[in-house]
């Protein structure tokens, strides 16, 4: 489902990009594929330098349909970006693809909290963060960060998922499962 970022997949991930749907939201915007190019080879090339940490988000077909990044690392603390193709959307693969992306993050590269910033007239990222069991409203938690994200006007609600509350959750579903992993009702 996730797979570490290459130039091969640049053209097209470029056109799912482009789709008005989806390039409002994207991070790292790109009007030409030359330029996406770029920003892949840099988006590696900050992978490498541990300024980041990105994944292509792949279908059952192994064919690239977006990508999930966690950009500003500080104090092991990140911001989630994520998108995914419109011909994607309302399949499950944006929920699919932050659960393995969480798992590589908190148990994989020492990472504690994942920051969310999601523009409060995007109702699509809204409700795809509320299906998250183990996310917590972060305005007041967090005031330093969402003021930051927020500094003329609150158009931002952040949103942070902290590895206690992700294997708190994980340890949760992993108990109401029996012994063949189907959960228990």
């Amino acid at each position: 489902m996730l797979k570490l970022r290459d130039l091969h997949e640049v053209p097209l991930l470029f056109e799912l990009m482009a789709h008005p749907e989806v390039f409002p939201y994207v991070r790292h915007k790109a009007e030409t594929s030359d330029e996406f190019y770029f920003i892949t080879k840099k988006t590696i090339e900050a992978e490498e330098n541990g300024e980041l940490i990105s994944r292509t988000i792949l279908d059952e077909y192994h064919h690239p349909i977006g990508t999930i990044n966690l950009f500003d690392i500080d104090q092991n603390y990140g911001f989630l970006a994520t998108w995914i193709g419109k011909p994607y959307f309302g399949k499950g693969y944006n929920q699919r693809a932050k659960e393995q992306f969480f798992d590589i993050l908190f148990f994989n590269c020492n990472i504690e909290g994942i920051f969310m910033k999601v523009r409060r007239t995007n109702k699509r990222s809204l409700k795809a963060v509320l299906k998250l069991h183990y996310v917590a409203l972060g305005n007041e938690i967090f005031p330093e960060v969402f003021a930051k994200i927020n500094p003329d006007e609150d158009i931002y609600d952040l949103f942070v998922i902290t590895k206690e509350h992700y294997m708190s959750y994980q340890q949760f579903r992993f108990s109401e499962t029996d012994d063949t992993g189907e959960e228990v009702s």
